[in-house]
């Protein structure tokens, strides 16, 4: 069985997106923040054969099941740091019959489809699938039958994360595969890249139209 599951957090401002909000202000990062979610859920929700949306605080289901459409299950995630969160999360798809299981972040609404589906067909091959990010950590993290000892003592939101888990992944002889590069939504430089994407996408999607006149308001006021 493929699984997919999407971490993510409630757009409080504040709570999410801080260094994107440091040139646009809170609320309009935090828009920022749940309309990439948004039209996540929208174009990954037939990927795999089950869908689950981890979020975070268990307080607000509400907000997230009004997202998230008939296609995804809801699971609250753990408490602890973000490693211990995935890895929890991973024990718990494994657990129940995922063969192979990938996380995606919620900040990456343009990333391919198909760079999600190449995931799922490595990891027949490979223990680990890994996507790069371009600040150094990853955009999407898979494995295949087993727990990767690539949760802990990593610097988490760090440049260092990628390094550092090739690192472990090399020592402990566990071979890997990788997706091409991509980007998160982290800096207002992010945001041209972003809007052009949008721009272009030939979708009708509310959601599309709703992000890109947030992205267009936020590169005016930056």
């Amino acid at each position: 069985m493929d699984l997919l599951g999407i971490f993510a957090k409630y757009w409080e401002p504040g709570k999410v997106k801080t260094r994107l909000a440091a040139d646009i202000g809170h609320q309009q990062a935090s828009q920022i923040y749940g309309g990439c979610l948004h039209i996540e859920l929208e174009r990954f929700g037939q990927i795999a054969d089950r869908c689950l949306l981890v979020y975070s605080p268990p307080e607000r289901r509400e907000d997230f099941q009004a997202i998230a459409g008939s296609e995804w299950e809801l699971q609250p995630q753990v408490q602890g740091d973000l490693g211990a969160r995935m890895r929890a999360f991973f024990q718990s798809a494994l657990d129940a019959g995922g063969h192979r299981v990938v996380l995606l972040g919620s900040d990456s609404p343009t990333l391919p489809v198909e760079f999600v589906e190449q995931a799922f067909t490595q990891l027949r091959q490979a223990d680990v699938v890994l996507g790069p990010s371009r600040d150094g950590g990853y955009y999407l993290v898979g494995t295949a039958q087993r727990i990767p000892p690539i949760f802990d003592d990593i610097q988490w939101s760090s440049p260092q994360v990628w390094q550092q888990t090739l690192d472990r992944l090399n020592a402990a002889g566990i071979p890997v595969a990788t997706l091409p590069g991509w980007y998160d939504v982290d800096h207002v430089e992010d945001l041209d890249r972003l809007e052009e994407e949008l721009s272009g996408a030939a979708s009708t999607s509310p959601a599309v139209e709703n992000l890109l006149a947030v992205v267009r308001r936020a590169r005016r006021s930056s």
